[in-house]
């Protein structure tokens, strides 16, 4: 590019710092980024040149905007983070009712709750400790000095030296070299085969070739990785070049992306279902006590002595055991796919999200599509197959590879040349005299090349973009005979390309040309008078489980969404090559003025959004999820951390930067959809614990709850004492856990696995009901016994007898009502036959063991036992045929049975 000067003693415009630091508008209005302004302008817009700043206009903006550093972030300490716990619903209320029963002594049931309220905390600030990690891991991406060019004043030569790279201010002048870290965001001014690697911020693998540009190209100044840009963050692969600070500190590309949101998530699915479930209990828990204290007092005429039974009726509704059964079931599956897949969940919680996963959004490169190009077919001028012009292409690979000496191949050489060595291709049959390696600015290679048997011509052999080398040459071979190149051959050779590239392939035109031998090198004025050969069409290679993978995530009922900067056309393309449909291709420029539901409602429509910057992926992410989907994101580059946070659950592969692998929630060992597919598999295996853990506890809660108010207002005494109620919890709980350890059921991870409130409300009052009238038939049974059996003490006998029914009915309820084998699998001893099995014991038992005065119970006489055994029977089947007819309505709803729901 054109040394850019200003004319001495020239008056620039005022300078606008301030401004271009915010990407801010011109006079004439809309906003206007760095990249598409000419050079020209964005240095008289931040009062720069040529020369550099002075060393006063340094320091006065150091001052001004502060040092290039990423912004810090104090992590929260352990206690902040323990008592910050407190803010869920759940642990408030568990705490509140500790603290009630200590005030009331009740000393057992105090030390269970408040037990489970630091066990609650402990896990919950535990998942929160890896977010202060993560400043490290960018500390490292971070250079450390920079080579800036700047003035003693306004009328000394410039001076080149080494400052601190925290010294860098807006307008500075930039030198990079190979080696170098880009030390701020960067608009080039001067290159020289500038490659640079940006992995740290976009995951590309391959360095990137830079160019300097005096204006956007192709007319697209917003483009996401613009040529004439270099980023915070990268580094230089090859070459050398001048660039002018356009961004520092808070205001670079690379800091954007760990602010703010990309820092902090909000409520996650797994939250959204569980604070529903809780404020449900809770309203039914605070009306609870006052209602028992009142009807008591009414009725009954006692006073406060009933407040240790209130709180206790109260802590009856509570699932005490959630924090431990969801913990045991989530790491029981996140051990399970560690050991297994080697995916690694750094947030349980994370692994429901993952079973609640309706929505998941990825990249193309290398999730759909490996990291690599292959050679789809190449074709004559007549878009027929011709075998010759790969042979020729792989020529120009092969030489230019050799001669040149490149640091790294490129990969559009790499899969041409495996293509022509499957085809017997040998470029080693002709010499190599001269390569020109392939400039970003030409957009072309040539390697110059002798056949065997002609020692007096030199062959050069050109590849490079379509426009280019037509520009270079005056003849095409077609069928062996070469032929005039027209404005109208030429015009019908670019519409072909244009349209090959519109349907996702990319091409490379090849084309030769003879020349004398000559004793100076080559240069690019000598490719010239070529003969066009043909094109080379080129294609992402496809990644071998994704087909499979995505078809099992569509019967799963997850729907695909690809995010990509890659052209529509190349994006379309790799998902109609793997099964996926993809609609009407959507680009980021039509989304532009769209926001919240109709954002959404668009990209749902939709399977391919192209042309994507990092802010367009958090930005739809964003708009799904606030559209009700439980999200996914797949990413692994620092430009992939606001979509990595924006969505419920953050997923990285290994190989991704060390800020996204901090940033993440769930690690896989490889980019692959088949492992993706398994960690959906175990959340919602886990999922469905957790929902039948709450079925059952929740439906029979309810049911013991309703009778013991009923049973309160209708006998003289307290129809359970609170240590009888804290007893009988215990061992439903203990049982209980066996659920964390049940296996799925068949078709559990069939769709979505949500735990919404609004149907368990409805779960738990129909089976809640039916389980109040089995306690009201056991009264019956009871008053019935106590009143034939003479010398029964009814008190305690009610007591032994309801507890006994208690832990009997809440038995069967877990057999009956739980997720896992069905009847056909069922034939194996399981946890939950173990659990239930001891359940059924201790509530047989304890009445009639030596335990029984010192809980104030008495054994019930034999015809108890008889008359119970015929509620139970009835019970069992009412639960049998309300849960058929319950799993028949969900099913004809599209929810399978032993779905979360």
């Amino acid at each position: 590019m054109p040394e850019i000067t200003a004319a001495p003693g020239a008056d620039p415009l005022s300078p606008d710092v301030d401004a271009a630091r915010a990407g801010a508008a011109e006079p004439t209005g809309g906003p206007v980024e760095p990249a598409a302004l000419t050079a020209l302008q964005l240095m008289r817009r931040l009062d720069s040149g040529p020369r550099g700043l002075t060393e006063a206009q340094a320091e006065e903006r150091l001052a001004r905007f502060g040092e290039n550093t990423v912004p810090s972030w104090r992590p929260v300490s352990w206690p902040r983070r323990f008592l910050g716990a407190l803010r869920d619903p759940f642990t408030t209320v568990l705490l509140c009712l500790g603290l009630v029963s200590a005030a009331v002594a009740s000393w057992g049931t105090a030390c269970v709750i408040m037990t489970l309220v630091v066990v609650s905390c402990a896990l919950r600030s535990g998942g929160e400790h890896q977010a202060g990690r993560a400043m490290a891991a960018l500390q490292e991406l971070v250079a450390t000095t920079a080579t800036v060019q700047r003035r003693p004043d306004g009328d000394a030569a410039p001076q080149v030296r080494e400052v601190p790279v925290d010294q860098l201010v807006v307008g500075d002048l930039v030198r990079l070299g190979p080696g170098d870290l880009v030390p701020a965001d960067l608009r080039l001014l001067r290159a020289s085969g500038l490659t640079v690697h940006q992995a740290a911020l976009t995951g590309e693998s391959a360095p990137v070739p830079k160019q300097a540009l005096d204006a956007p190209p192709d007319g697209h100044p917003d483009a996401s990785e613009p040529p004439h840009l270099c980023f915070q963050g990268s580094s230089v692969a090859t070459g050398s070049g001048t660039g002018l600070v356009v961004a520092t500190g808070a205001d670079t590309r690379f800091a954007a992306a760990y602010r703010g949101r990309a820092r902090r998530r909000g409520e996650t699915a797994f939250d959204r279902s569980v604070h529903g479930i809780a404020w449900t209990l809770i309203r039914f828990m605070l009306l609870t006590p006052p209602l028992v204290l009142m009807a008591n007092a009414a009725l009954r005429g006692r006073g406060l002595e009933t407040l240790p039974f209130a709180v206790a009726v109260a802590v009856g509704l509570t699932p005490e055991m959630l924090p431990v059964i969801v913990t045991t079931a989530l790491a029981r599956g996140a051990a399970l796919l560690a050991r297994t897949s080697g995916v690694i969940v750094k947030r349980l919680p994370a692994l429901h999200d993952l079973g609640a996963i309706d929505v998941l959004c990825l990249d193309k490169t290398g999730t759909l599509t490996q990291d690599r190009p292959v050679v789809v077919r190449s074709a004559g001028p007549d878009g027929t197959c011709d075998p010759e012009v790969l042979h020729w292409a792989a020529v120009n690979s092969f030489w230019t590879i050799e001669l040149a000496e490149l640091p790294v191949p490129d990969a559009l050489d790499e899969a041409i040349l495996a293509a022509a060595d499957e085809r017997g291709t040998d470029p080693l049959e002709y010499d190599g005299i001269a390569a020109l390696p392939f400039d970003p600015v030409v957009r072309m290679s040539t390697a110059v090349i002798r056949q065997p048997g002609q020692h007096g011509v030199h062959t050069l052999v050109v590849k490079g973009a379509v426009e280019d080398v037509l520009a270079r040459c005056g003849r095409v071979r077609t069928d062996g005979a070469e032929t005039g190149l027209d404005d109208a051959a030429r015009e019908r050779l670019l519409r072909w390309a244009a349209q090959e590239a519109a349907d996702g392939l990319r091409l490379l035109a090849v084309a030769r040309g003879d020349r004398r031998p000559r004793l100076g090198g080559y240069a690019d004025g000598d490719v010239r008078g070529l003969t066009f050969v043909g094109f080379v069409a080129l294609s992402d290679a496809l990644a071998p489980s994704a087909r499979d993978a995505l078809r099992v995530l569509a019967e799963r009922g997850v729907a695909v969404k690809v995010l990509t900067g890659d052209h529509p056309g190349t994006a379309a393309r790799a998902c109609r090559d793997l099964g996926l449909a993809p609609g009407e291709v959507l680009t980021a420029g039509r989304l532009a003025g769209l926001t919240g539901p109709a954002l959404a409602e668009a990209v749902e429509a939709a399977t391919v959004v192209a042309r994507c910057t990092a802010q367009d992926k958090a930005r739809i992410v964003a708009a799904l999820r606030g559209a009700g989907h439980t999200t996914g994101f797949l990413g692994d580059g620092v430009n992939d951390l606001p979509a990595l946070h924006a969505a419920d659950v953050g997923i990285c592969p290994r190989g991704a930067v060390p800020v996204a692998r901090e940033g993440a929630d769930v690690v896989l060992a490889e980019k692959d959809l088949t492992a993706i597919d398994r960690a959906i598999t175990a959340g919602r295996n886990a999922s469905g614990s957790i929902g039948a853990y709450l079925r059952i506890t929740l439906s029979s809660n309810l049911g013991n709850v309703i009778a013991m108010l009923a049973a309160g207002l209708l006998l003289p005494f307290l129809p359970m004492l609170p240590a009888q109620v804290l007893v009988q919890n215990l061992c439903f709980d203990a049982a209980q856990l066996s659920l964390a350890f049940d296996q799925p059921a068949v078709g559990a991870a069939r769709r979505p696995a949500v735990l919404r409130p609004r149907v368990f409300l409805r779960f738990i009052t129909a089976f809640g009901l039916i389980n109040a009238t089995a306690d009201l038939a056991t009264f019956a049974v009871l008053a019935f016994t106590a009143e034939v059996t003479a010398g029964t003490d009814s008190p305690t006998m009610f007591h032994a007898g309801w507890f006994t029914e208690n832990l009997l009915t809440q038995g069967m309820v877990m057999l009956l009502l739980r997720t896992g084998r069905r009847a056909a699998e069922r034939r194996t001893v399981g946890p939950v036959h173990l659990a239930v099995t001891a359940l059924a014991v201790v509530g047989l038992l304890l009445p009639v063991s030596p335990l029984a005065p010192v809980l104030a119970m008495s054994a019930p006489p034999p015809l108890y036992y008889l008359l119970l055994s015929v509620v139970l029977t009835v019970y069992g089947a009412a639960l049998a045929f309300a849960r058929m007819r319950y799993a028949r309505r969900e099913n004809g709803a599209g929810v399978p049975d032993g779905s979360a729901d």
